[in-house]
């Protein structure tokens, strides 16, 4: 599958604009059996919707017509809390959703963003595909709904700056950065002694021109198609937390859909997962090149300061409690000893 960094900066930036409006992908079948909606947040160039336009062209054809997959993106259904009830309602029976919203319903789905706990995808997949992304899986179904197996990629979140390269934990002292409003972020930067400020994206240009804040952090797609390069000069690879996408089904959805078609449409979502996750990466690397052509200077910090920082702040601790024993027993198997 072939997309460009442009096809998918034309798409958010077409999406920032134009919101809801627009018609969804649909693999029509002349008279399918089955006809389930597919949300997501994301533009439609996005390698998410990509991906998904192969995979319901996939399963309409495994299926000889009988399944229909209508994909809706681009938050065109509502927003992420609008979706969930959606999905838990049966309004949407596919929905993908970022673990660190998900939290909301279910706690132990943010466990994937704990600051600098992957150092690489590597680490990532090993955990998410391994026993922490089934554990994650078992009490997401606790709480009344289906998912897939393999997670989707969001990226890892990078540090940029106005003032200075973010090289240690000693930089972070006094930052001013902005974070999204959520306990994880805010604990994190506090335990650095920064100075965190939840400020709605919609004014993290403005807030980082007019220096209200000196930074913020985001995977580079977004610090691209924000154009936050022009009000930043730095661009710290701190990789501080990793995001994916779970696929969600409704319930009763799910187990409408017979054994078989079951079997086609779980086949096909989940190759899909694993393409992507490639192609981000791709995306990622020419990004960066990218971004470094239009003056904004990146550097590597080493993630174990970092590590060692958090943990003497009892940031580790606090989260083991509130993640439980079992949780944290799994992450650390792969990442290593965190607290």
């Amino acid at each position: 599958m072939s997309f460009s960094r442009r096809t998918l900066l034309k798409a958010t930036a077409a999406s920032a604009v134009l919101g809801s409006v627009g018609a969804p992908y649909v693999a029509r079948a002349q008279s399918a059996e089955f006809s389930y909606k597919y949300a997501n947040n994301l533009p439609d160039g996005h390698p998410m919707n990509v991906r998904a336009k192969e995979m319901a062209a996939a399963i309409k054809a495994e299926t000889n017509g009988k399944f229909d997959l209508q994909i809706f993106p681009n938050n065109q259904l509502g927003s992420d809390t609008d979706m969930l009830s959606q999905i838990r309602s049966g309004g949407v029976e596919f929905f993908t959703l970022s673990g660190l919203i998900l939290a909301t319903l279910v706690p132990a789905a943010s466990i994937n963003g704990i600051g600098f706990a992957f150092p690489d995808y590597d680490t990532v997949w090993k955990a998410m595909d391994g026993g922490l992304g089934a554990y994650v899986r078992g009490e997401i179904k606790k709480a009344g709904l289906e998912v897939m197996d393999k997670i989707w990629d969001n990226g890892f979140r990078q540090t940029t700056s106005s003032t200075k390269p973010i090289n240690g934990p000693d930089d972070f002292k006094g930052f001013k950065i902005r974070v999204p409003v959520s306990p994880l972020w805010t604990s994190m930067f506090k335990a650095f002694d920064a100075s965190p400020a939840s400020i709605n994206f919609s004014e993290v240009y403005s807030a980082l021109q007019t220096k209200i804040v000196e930074g913020q952090e985001n995977p580079l797609a977004i610090i691209s198609t924000a154009k936050l390069y022009e009000v930043q000069k730095f661009c710290s690879l701190t990789n501080h937390m990793w995001d994916g996408f779970w696929f969600l089904m409704n319930r009763r959805a799910w187990e409408k859909l017979p054994e078989d078609v079951r079997t086609v449409v779980a086949k096909n979502i989940n190759a899909a997962a694993v393409n992507e996750r490639a192609d981000v990466a791709k995306l990622n690397a020419g990004l960066q090149q990218e971004l470094a052509g239009k003056g904004l200077a990146f550097n590597q910090p080493t993630v174990a300061p970092f590590r060692e920082k958090l943990k003497a702040a009892g940031f580790y601790a606090e989260w083991k409690g509130k993640y439980g024993e079992q949780a944290w027993d799994l992450l650390e198997k792969s990442v290593g000893k965190l607290s």
